[in-house]
């Protein structure tokens, strides 16, 4: 009979591509990974993986054994998922990952919401905007607080989204810029030669703000660059210039700035848990499934009030 860990592996070395990149993301040596592999090629009496000196990839028999390998991990999943479910009490950990504006605003209320049961354990940790759908795909985490600036993330096969709340891109400026008396209104264009502050080129929300800047026509400014929402906010406190950042990023509270509204229909982003369908209904999901939920209506009335667009 087939290892289901051994199984496990292969898949993760499916999405990783490499033996190297299969143990980085698991915690194991590659020495480790490659004995495993070589077990299971015994197990199943075949090759799996077509090995050089300098790499290694799938062989065909290895690719279909992958697809085998995750309707048999899902279905092993929804089995468990489904004792669990009888049991009725939320236990074990849970682990959820989050881009860093998004766990800095859900962690006060994830941890309100879920320390009343006392036999589950939350592990809360931050990832790059883009790879919590992997890491949810993979198993690494049971549920992914992702971003989504395109509209392009929905349900699939093995994923199911539960969209939570809608982020707009909203203006940041020092206590005594103009643009801080709401009576003053936001025109970009006179905006355009101010010291605008952003994250670095590529990043999600810096490709926000330079398509929130080409509505205004030109040559986009040069912004200062700086890596973490949290340094740009602490810069415009002093001072230092503006910026435009997700409302979600003003959060966890930001002294010595003033926020405004776009006019119209500014840039934003939708925010979105992502789970496994085959654990959706095991208690402890479940339950931090409901808690992000409860926290996100609680963070969209905080945003709400931000200030009368076009103002």
């Amino acid at each position: 009979m087939l290892d289901l860990r051994r199984l496990m592996l292969i898949c993760e070395f499916g999405r990783r591509g490499s033996i190297a990149a299969t143990a980085a993301s698991l915690g194991y040596s590659p020495s480790a990974v490659s004995q495993q592999l070589v077990a299971l090629e015994r197990e199943t009496g075949t090759a799996l993986l077509d090995r050089t000196a300098r790499s290694a990839e799938l062989t065909d028999a290895g690719r279909r054994l992958v697809a085998h390998a995750e309707r048999i991990l899902a279905m092993v999943e929804e089995a468990e998922s489904d004792l669990s479910a009888h049991a009725g009490t939320p236990s074990g950990r849970v682990v959820v990952t989050a881009f860093p504006t998004a766990a800095v605003a859900f962690a006060p209320a994830l941890a309100r919401s879920l320390r009343r049961h006392t036999e589950l354990t939350l592990r809360l940790r931050q990832s790059r905007s883009g790879r919590g759908m992997r890491e949810v795909q993979s198993g690494e985490v049971d549920i992914a607080l992702v971003d989504d600036w395109y509209g392009r993330v929905h349900d699939s096969e093995h994923l199911r989204v539960f969209p939570l709340l809608s982020d707009p891109l909203v203006l940041v400026v020092p206590r005594k810029h103009r643009l801080a008396d709401p009576d003053v209104p936001i025109d970009l264009r006179e905006l355009r030669d101010e010291p605008w502050m952003a994250t670095p080129d590529g990043e999600p929300s810096r490709l926000a703000v330079d398509r929130l800047l080409s509505d205004v026509g030109g040559t986009r400014p040069t912004p200062w660059e700086f890596e973490g929402l949290g340094t740009i906010l602490s810069l415009v406190a002093k001072g230092l210039g503006i910026a435009a950042v997700p409302a979600l990023a003003l959060a966890a509270g930001v002294r010595g700035v003033a926020v405004r509204q776009f006019p119209g229909n500014p840039v934003g982003r939708e925010v979105h848990a992502v789970a496994r369908g085959s654990s959706v209904h095991r208690p402890s999901v479940s339950v931090t499934l409901r808690a992000v939920h409860v926290a996100a209506r609680y963070l969209a009335a905080d945003l709400d009030p931000i200030g009368p667009p076009g103002r």
